[in-house]
């Protein structure tokens, strides 16, 4: 027997549909959003690892755990297990390119971290020149110029992030 459906009140509000940002960050959660995930993703930045290799690297991380997470990533197309060994089989894994075009985000990331969590900032991106901190900005590839302000909605140049999702998607 199913459970009695609820009429809504005349004044109950219909929950808005998801912005395309909220949808995309939903997306990128499911994927990269657990500790692990990130540290092995951060590790293979580096070039190829065998298993052993990762669970040496990634203090804390249980055998199984490190499993799941690389079948996931492998699944996603984060990360491709190329085999080295036959008898036993034996993977070394790497990033395929759209893993490896995480970096960027995974350096701002941690950028965000050192300077809202405190810690050691030896992780951040730095200037070779001057040896500051180097901040990110929005970059248009086709006109080939920085922007200060990502564009509003479709129309609106420069208009600022679209009120309620903090992002802009035209």
């Amino acid at each position: 027997m199913s459970p009695p459906v609820r009429a809504r009140s005349a004044g109950a509000r219909r929950p808005a549909p998801p912005a395309p940002a909220d949808e995309a960050l939903v997306r990128a959660a499911e994927i990269m959003g657990d500790r692990w995930s990130l540290l092995v993703v951060a590790r293979l930045l580096h070039g190829p690892r065998r298993f052993g290799e990762l669970l040496d690297e990634l203090d804390g991380l249980a055998p199984n755990i490190l499993s799941r997470r690389l079948a996931r990533l492998e699944g996603d197309g984060i990360v491709l297990g190329e085999p080295y060994s036959t008898r036993p089989l034996r993977h070394a894994y790497r990033l395929t390119a759209p893993g490896a075009e995480l970096a960027d985000a995974l350096r701002m990331l941690a950028g965000w971290a050192v300077g809202h969590a405190g810690g050691d900032d030896a992780g951040v991106p730095r200037h070779a020149a001057c040896g500051s901190a180097l901040a990110a900005r929005w970059y248009c590839p086709t006109c080939e110029r920085p922007v200060d302000t990502p564009a509003g909605p479709a129309g609106e140049p420069d208009g600022g992030p679209a009120p309620g999702d903090g992002l802009v998607w035209v």
